[in-house]
Formats: structure tokens, C-alpha cells, sequence
């Protein structure tokens, strides 16, 4: 029984911030119940004011999105933005790079071999294999603010702007300012989603848009609820296509129900107002998806994921297929991560016997209630049996059984995989607060979780400073941002300094850790930067790669060494 608590439940010990957290609310809840009228002239204070901005919905929209920023610059100095480390970061980068230039996709180069690397394709072309919404976003802060951190900002404020809106359509104006204020401390601040190129908040705001359209249009069908809803559906096709199409079942369940039971002047409003917009943005969607997939894999139906995992991977996606055929691998690093460790990650080898399926299951579930919740926002949660008997719940809970019944299939599930659900996780927790909320002790201790995730966001900003260790990577919580590979960033702006071309190849040592170390990514346009990055062949191949940058400094790298060792390549002497 303690080995499964164990793996449900965040560990707490190992993460000071957590452990701090953990303890606030053993404190407040004892608080609640000995001192329930404890601070209430002060909170009557802040809620009549939260409750007056809540009121002026298009303002309290504005309101939380504008609060993300402020709090993300008010953040930097304690958490400046460090550079992309994790394999997903360059992938998008990459994307996000070639977008800002004005191309779908890049041409495969003639010594692609040497360049293959970890989430991205080269051929029949060279890009990202990820779908494009998240790298568009990138690709618009580089070009808007000559960032991309600038487009993560912007995806993270718009979600939190579209959560209170989304919010506003299933509860009471203050409620929903409430939990979009929250969600803002919890992902905009020190999460990886605000702090690395690989958050979940473009797939999270397609989720909230379809959610906030849903509740609009179960009551009054308008047009723009059809565009919103569009808009949504659109964005989740192209950040998390198969937990959106699983929101999207569900919201379709949802309304088919309502179709069956409604009268004829909804069903005659629905098809006139809504489905006109929602059907030509998606349309509209589907030419843009397919004209893309063909320039990048030349088959208007066939996904870049599919040709990366085709190329690559052995270990199935879902939980009744079987492991495909071990493909070549020109790269002892890559053969590693494909075939040994994708295989093993998350009990995936052994989820088809019923031990195996629910150790991993109780690791994903605790993965998910770490980041999405912690320990402070997992109280409300007990309520959760009578949240969802509410009639205006009630179709919410048919949604999330949708989402969590395919999720369930899924051989891996990370946090970010379910993001488009976000906007229910904080719609049931915000619920559950104002049933918790209609007890003296249950106000008091629900007035304590904001005050709880202030305090924690003031302790999150001190952690840096004063050289709080965040502990281990995993599992990953709203304040888990341990930046890996800094060595990598460091060594790249250095010869990027000296103003002239190099040409870096990188030995791995056997047994090599390419999970947080790895070293060969590329830009857009390889032949053009001044810093190329390329896997060590055999001596005929390493020949051809000299020849063909005849002309640059070559390096060898030895990441293995501590300092990684940079030296002047041998081979490349006798230029």
C-alpha cells in the first residue's frame, strides 16, 4: 500500500520547495478549523476588489493575461531565461527558426548523416517532427521582439487570458478571475511551460478555447462562439492532434446530448451561427495542414512525427500495438535512446501485465498531479464526487472521461500531453473551492491556497538567490526549471564570438547520458552559421565532412571529460 502512496503522491522530501509547500498547508488547514475567522476582515478586503474587476469580463480577460507578463518580468532577475537544452527545444527551435525565415522546410544537406539528431527528420527534408502551433508561436516572438522567449511569454498570457474566459462561461465572474490568476502563479512564473521552448500552453489554450466556446454555445449559439470554437479545434490539431481529438470527442458528445434534447430554435440557431465559421476556419486548417505535410514529407496525409518514428523508434505509442522492426542507426547514441532507453522509460515494456500497467499508471498520475496541482491545490480535489454531480458539471465529467479513457491507452504521458485538458483541471478545482467555500473552515482554508501560491511564488524567486537546490528533474512540478547542458550554450557563445566559422565534432564516450547532454543540433540554414555541430564517423565519412567545410576551424568535442574538453580535430590538420 505505501509503495503505491508513495508513487501517487509528489516526493516531497527530495524538493525543498515542494516540502515547503507541503507544510503551508498543514498549517492552514489547522488554522481553518481552530481559527476560522482568522484574516477575514483582510480577505473581505481582496475579495471585494478581485469581485469588482471580475465583474468587467472583457477587462478581467485582459487583466489575467497582462498579469502573466508583469509577472514574468518581475520574475527575471531571480530566473533569468537560460538557453535550450532538452532534445523537444531544439526540435522547436529549429521549426520556429525556418518559420521566421519565411520557409515551411529546409533542404536535406549533403552530409546529413552526420547532423542526425534527437525529434527532428532530414529526410525528405530537414525540419522539426513536431506539429508547427507551438514553433509558430516561437517564430512570431522572433520576429515581433527578436526573441522566441517572447513568443512563450505570449502563449502562456494568452492561456491564462483564455482560462478566465473559458471560466467565465461554466462560473460566477469571481471564481473564474480567481482561478486564471492562480493558473498564472502556477504556469507563468517558474514552470518549465514559461522556462524552456517545450511547454504545453499553445495546446492548453486550444483546450480552453473549445471548453469556453462549449459553454456558450449550450446556452445561447452566437457566431463568434463558432469561430472561437474553430480556433480552438484548430490549434489543437497542430500542437496535441491526439489528446485534442479527444477534447474534441467529448465536447462533441456533449453537444450531440444537448442536440437530442433541445428545441428546435437552438438546433436551427446552432447550424445557422455556428457551424458556418467553425466549419471554414477548419477547412481552412486542414488545406494549410496538408499543403505543409506535403512540402516537408511529400504526402499531404503523412505527419513529420510519423516519418521521425518510422526512421527511428522501435517502442509503440499505444498500448496494443507491438514493437516495430529495429530500424539502422548510424549513431551508437541514437541506437541507445531509441531502442534501449525508449523502451524501458515508464514501465513501457512490461504495461501489457496488469503489475506493470498500474506502477506505470500510478507514475503518470503522480507526474500529472505534481505539476498540474501540488500539494496545495490537491485538497480541493477530495470534493471532487461532488463536483461532478452538479447539473452544470455534469457534462464536463462526460468530457473528462473521454480524455482520460485515451489517455489511459497511452503508453507514455507526460504532463504536457494531457495540456489540452488544462482548462478542466482548473474548471474542477475552482468548482471544488466554492463547495469547500460554503463552510466557515472550508472558507478559511480555501481563502489560504491563493495566499499559499503568493507565498510560494516569493519562495520560488528566493530559491535561486539563495541557492535553494530544486532537486531532481523529475518528477517535474510547477517550480521545476533545472536548466541541464549549460556547457553546451556557454562553449556555442564563446566561439560565436570570435567571429569566424568552426566546425565542431563531438565523441561521445560509451554510455553516454544524450537524455540532458546532448550536443549535436543545427540550424535551419547549417552551411550559413558560424557554429556547425556534427557526429564523429568512421574516417571515409569524417573525410567527406572536413571537405565539404574546408575552410573552418575544426574541433573535436569530448562532452565525457569534466570540463567537456574542446581540442583542435586531428584529421583535420593537414587542411
Amino acid at each position: 500500500m505505501w509503495e503505491l502512496v508513495e508513487l501517487l503522491l509528489p516526493r516531497i522530501t527530495f524538493d525543498p520547495l515542494v516540502k515547503l509547500e507541503a507544510l503551508a498547508v498543514v498549517v492552514a488547514a489547522a488554522l481553518a478549523f481552530l481559527r476560522p475567522r482568522l484574516g477575514r476582515r483582510w480577505f473581505g478586503v481582496l475579495e471585494r476588489r478581485l469581485g469588482h474587476l471580475a465583474r468587467r469580463r472583457g477587462l478581467a480577460v485582459i487583466s489575467a493575461g497582462a498579469f502573466v507578463v508583469v509577472l514574468r518580468l518581475l520574475a527575471a532577475p531571480a530566473l533569468p531565461p537560460h538557453a535550450p537544452a532538452v532534445h523537444d527545444e531544439f526540435s522547436y527551435l529549429l521549426a520556429a527558426e525556418t518559420f521566421a525565415s519565411g520557409r515551411l522546410t529546409n533542404p536535406t544537406h549533403p552530409m546529413w548523416r552526420h547532423f542526425e539528431s534527437f525529434h527532428i527528420i532530414h529526410r525528405p527534408t530537414y525540419t522539426s517532427m513536431y506539429p508547427v502551433a507551438p514553433a509558430l508561436f516561437l517564430a512570431a516572438g522572433k520576429a515581433l521582439f527578436g526573441t522566441p522567449r517572447a513568443g512563450v511569454i505570449l502563449g502562456v498570457a494568452l492561456l491564462c487570458a483564455a482560462l478566465c474566459w473559458m471560466l467565465q462561461g461554466w462560473l460566477p465572474p469571481r471564481w473564474a478571475l480567481l482561478g486564471a490568476l492562480v493558473a498564472a502563479i502556477r504556469l507563468g512564473a517558474f514552470s518549465h511551460w514559461m522556462n524552456s521552448y517545450w511547454g504545453g500552453a499553445v495546446a492548453a489554450l486550444g483546450g480552453a478555447l473549445v471548453l469556453g466556446a462549449l459553454a456558450r454555445i449550450l446556452t445561447k449559439p452566437r457566431r463568434r462562439d463558432g469561430l472561437w470554437l474553430g480556433l480552438g479545434l484548430a490549434l489543437l490539431a497542430n500542437s496535441r492532434p491526439y489528446e485534442g481529438f479527444l477534447l474534441a470527442m467529448g465536447a462533441g458528445f456533449v453537444l450531440g446530448v444537448r442536440w437530442w434534447r433541445a428545441a428546435p430554435d437552438w438546433r436551427r440557431a446552432v447550424v445557422g451561427r455556428v457551424a458556418p465559421p467553425a466549419l471554414l476556419l477548419l477547412a481552412a486548417t486542414g488545406l494549410m495542414m496538408t499543403t505543409y505535410f506535403r512540402r516537408v514529407t511529400g504526402d499531404p496525409w503523412k505527419l513529420p512525427y510519423l516519418v521521425n518514428r518510422q526512421t527511428y523508434a522501435v517502442a509503440p505509442l499505444f498500448l496494443w500495438q507491438s514493437p516495430a522492426p529495429a530500424p539502422p542507426h548510424r549513431h551508437e547514441a541514437m541506437r541507445w535512446f531509441y531502442l534501449d532507453w525508449e523502451p524501458s522509460f515508464q514501465y513501457a515494456g512490461s504495461q501489457r501485465t496488469f503489475s506493470g500497467y498500474t506502477a506505470a499508471a500510478a507514475l503518470k498520475l503522480r507526474s500529472i498531479l505534481s505539476f498540474y496541482y501540488g500539494p496545495v491545490l490537491l485538497g480541493p480535489l477530495l470534493l471532487l464526487p461532488w463536483v461532478i454531480r452538479g447539473r452544470r458539471m455534469r457534462p464536463l465529467a462526460a468530457v473528462a472521461a473521454v480524455c482520460a479513457a485515451g489517455s489511459a491507452v497511452q503508453v507514455y504521458l507526460q504532463p504536457h500531453y494531457i495540456a489540452p485538458a488544462t482548462g478542466l483541471l482548473y474548471l474542477f478545482l475552482m468548482q471544488a473551492l466554492r463547495l469547500m467555500a460554503a463552510r466557515p473552515a472550508g472558507r478559511s482554508f480555501a481563502r489560504a491556497i491563493p495566499a499559499i501560491c503568493v507565498l510560494m511564488l516569493v519562495a520560488g524567486a528566493l530559491a535561486g538567490p539563495l541557492g535553494i537546490d530544486p532537486g531532481p528533474p523529475w518528477p517535474l512540478n510547477w517550480a521545476r526549471n533545472s536548466p541541464v547542458n549549460l556547457e553546451r550554450a556557454r562553449l556555442l557563445d564563446e566561439l560565436a564570438r570570435t567571429g569566424e566559422r568552426h566546425l565542431v565534432v563531438v565523441r561521445y564516450d560509451p554510455g553516454h547520458d544524450v537524455l540532458r547532454n546532448e550536443w549535436v543540433y543545427n540550424e535551419p540554414e547549417i552551411d550559413a552559421a558560424p557554429v556547425v555541430w556534427a557526429r564523429e564517423m568512421d574516417a571515409a565519412n569524417n573525410r567527406e565532412l572536413l571537405g565539404h567545410f574546408r575552410g573552418r576551424k575544426v574541433w573535436l568535442l569530448e562532452p565525457g571529460r569534466i570540463p567537456p574538453r574542446l581540442s583542435p580535430y586531428p584529421a583535420a590538420a593537414g587542411q
